[in-house]
């Protein structure tokens, strides 16, 4: 009886499938139905008769000299005409002649509008704007600067906050959309069209007086700018970035800086780090108590740290991943691959990691593998919420989160040490029944997933793909 109820429940869902699929469809295929019938041999003059104005603008798309038929078809089914792409998508049409800008093509980071529609942003006929852009780049509402659509830079600014003057003249003046390249400099990883400060110095002027006094007579002119500044809006005047370092927020240059002298930095200790531990007596403790030390840690403190301000808690430099990368290099290799693990590129190596140093192996925040990935994805995961900075944190509130974090998190169905990826399957090492004291076979989350990045969804060891061949690496007896 409940295998005939299973399949009877399973043919209703495939019948109202099928009727959704077929309801789209129909309304895919209205849409396009032509409102005049045509003749299946029209040649393109006959659409330019009804359609002039799409050969007409100050950016005109080269595939208009190819005709209209080069891109679409007539269609003639007894009294219907429909005229339709000679592809299944317009991306794939795109593409055809495009093909540089596929995106499973290119190393690096692409603008994520140019991996799904290209029409999206472009008028694949004719526009007012260059690039045949459907709207300008520039502009304060949605309606009239494209960016605009997805992006809300400059849009919401807070009383008493700032907004870059260079929005006004439009996104394209910093930014190159399709500029793509190593996602880990930042010229490619936002599409700028030079790296900074070289972008900021070709309307801020490194000789200004006004900038000079500004910045307290300190050189700034091959500094990083936005280590100071969000190019774009702030909450407080001067585009400062949201964490400013307390003696550079209280405007106290003096408890660390000198005057310059010809050009260069003057600190009031010998060096950057005798200066920092000064203050950060705790951190100084644990870089050189902890069991399992970090060697980048006993390194200069403004090698992965601004010392002014930054986006994020801690003022990582240039990010709070990049800082990690530029001596993990095997993890840079990794970081490569299409489908990074959450808190590997989207947020923090710190998730994971004690970045001073720590008590267990790999510097990790918890003594095993198993207890550190549960503790996002374990059934009992509670991350505490701190409303008033919209932030979650874990580890026992060492770790902050964004507030959405966790809407991307899978948690696992796990008890007693199984459940995962199906029920009953151990995710903790197997002891031997013949001596409790002896593991029969080793198991942990990373015998089977990948720890930072993967070719394939899942994270599987070995970039391999989720199936019974992966399976069968440990269960033999499948592999037949």
């Amino acid at each position: 009886m409940s295998t005939c109820r299973r399949t009877t429940r399973a043919l209703q869902r495939k019948v109202v499938l099928f009727g959704l699929l077929f309801s789209l469809a129909g309304a895919n295929l209205q849409a396009r139905k032509h409102p005049v019938p045509l003749d299946p041999a029209t040649d393109s003059a006959k659409c330019v008769e009804c359609h002039e104005d799409k050969t007409k603008g100050k950016s005109i798309h080269t595939a208009m000299a190819s005709g209209c038929l080069s891109c679409h078809e007539v269609r003639v089914n007894r009294d219907v005409t429909r005229v339709k792409l000679i592809t299944a998508t317009s991306l794939t049409l795109c593409l055809s002649c495009h093909a540089d800008k596929k995106a499973s093509n290119i190393q690096g980071k692409v603008h994520s509008p140019a991996v799904r529609d290209c029409v999206g942003c472009h008028d694949p006929h004719a526009s007012e704007n260059k690039n045949h852009l459907a709207k300008a780049t520039s502009g304060e509402t949605k309606d009239e600067n494209l960016c605009l659509s997805c992006h809300r830079k400059g849009m919401d600014v807070p009383k008493g906050g700032s907004r870059h003057a260079a929005l006004d003249m439009g996104c394209d003046t910093c930014h190159v959309t399709h500029k793509t390249g190593d996602r880990f400099q930042r010229e490619f990883a936002y599409h700028l069209a030079k790296s900074t400060p070289q972008l900021c110095l070709d309307c801020h002027d490194a000789g200004d007086e006004s900038l000079i006094k500004t910045h307290h007579g300190q050189p700034f002119a091959k500094a990083d700018c936005v280590g100071c500044h969000d190019p774009h809006q702030s909450d407080s005047p001067k585009l400062m970035q949201k964490y400013l370092h307390p003696p550079f927020a209280d405007k106290s240059c003096e408890i660390c800086h000198e005057p310059s002298n010809n050009g260069k930095v003057v600190l009031t200790a010998q060096t950057a780090k005798e200066l920092c531990v000064t203050c950060h007596e705790e951190q100084q403790k644990q870089i050189e108590t902890a069991k399992v030390q970090h060697p980048g840690a006993k390194g200069e403190c403004i090698d992965c740290h601004y010392p002014h301000a930054g986006k994020r808690p801690g003022l990582p430099r240039p990010t709070v991943v990049i800082a990690c990368l530029k001596c993990h290099t095997d993890q840079l290799k990794q970081g490569k691959k299409p489908l990074p693990h959450q808190p590997f590129l989207d947020q923090a190596c710190a998730i994971c990691h004690e970045p001073h140093g720590g008590d267990y192996k790999y510097i990790l925040r918890t003594s095993n593998v198993n207890s550190l990935c549960l503790e996002c994805h374990g059934p009992d995961s509670k991350p505490e919420r701190l409303e008033s900075a919209h932030l979650v944190t874990i580890f026992g509130g060492k770790v902050r989160l964004p507030e959405d974090y966790f809407r991307k998190v899978v948690r696992l169905p796990l008890k007693y040490g199984r459940g995962h990826p199906v029920e009953h399957h151990p995710v903790v090492d197997q002891m031997d029944p013949r001596d409790v004291t002896k593991v029969r076979v080793e198991i942990n989350c990373l015998t089977c997933h990948q720890n930072h990045a993967s070719t394939q969804p899942g994270l599987l060891v070995k970039d391999q793909a989720n199936g019974l061949a992966f399976c069968a690496s440990c269960h033999k007896d499948l592999g037949g």
